[in-house]
């Protein structure tokens, strides 16, 4: 046991490479408590080991059974990538809408989005894109895939890249309808500052909403692989 925490300690102190090692530990005896808890990662035993170690551990394998770590890895990045999914589709959305409503009013005098619309793009089409995005089971092709660093930003520069990519594309479509809308359309009253429901409103709405469904399905597939 002590010979693991020496080890432990060791390569976590180790200067050898650039970037400082991530350690993961596995134990099931009380004297391998000080090891799992110096690890980044300890992995008790949830059959043979003591309650000392599950304690000191992070991560408990119920079935004893070293193959777990593996599903463990990979459930791992599944939740780490359905994070990244939703912050993509959610920033983008977001993005979109205030500058739009900014843009609109400063222009206008209104936003093209009003609060019950807003209100429903926020509580029905989020909730469930997001649900739809975070609920996609792992896969085997998640640990082919190098392990992010610890200091990694959530938002990857590809990421980033969608978000602006995607964000630029639909507020040029939202403000090409905005402010060309009447003659590309051809109709009489176009204006979307009344009471009352109009048809331009009714277009900026519903625009809006059908490049949000694209964009989440854009926003599957978040590190560069193909969709």
């Amino acid at each position: 046991p002590s010979d693991k925490y020496v080890l432990v300690t060791g390569i976590i102190n180790s200067k050898l490479s650039k970037n400082r090692e991530v350690v993961a530990v596995t134990g099931d005896g009380t004297n391998d408590a000080p090891a799992l808890k110096a690890a980044d990662v300890g992995f008790a035993m949830g059959i043979a080991g003591t309650d000392v170690a599950k304690n000191a551990s992070d991560i408990i394998l119920t079935d004893d059974n070293f193959t777990s770590i593996v599903k463990a890895c990979m459930w791992g990045r599944n939740v780490y990538d359905s994070i990244s999914k939703f912050l993509q589709f959610q920033l983008t959305v977001n993005v979109v809408a205030v500058m739009l409503c900014f843009i609109g009013s400063c222009a206008h005098g209104a936003s093209p989005l009003k609060a019950v619309p807003m209100l429903w793009v926020n509580l029905i089409m989020d909730t469930f894109a997001s649900l739809a995005l975070a609920t996609e089971p792992p896969t085997s092709e998640l640990l082919n895939r190098k392990p992010y660093g610890r200091t990694k930003p959530l938002i990857s520069r590809t990421m980033l890249k969608n978000i602006i990519g995607h964000s630029f594309y639909q507020l040029v479509i939202m403000l090409v309808v905005l402010f060309y809308g009447k003659p590309l359309f051809k109709l009489e009253h176009w204006s979307y500052d009344d009471d009352e429901p109009t048809v331009h409103g009714s277009m900026l709405f519903n625009i809006f909403v059908w490049m949000q469904i694209f964009n989440e399905i854009n926003s599957r597939k978040c590190h560069g692989e193909r969709n």
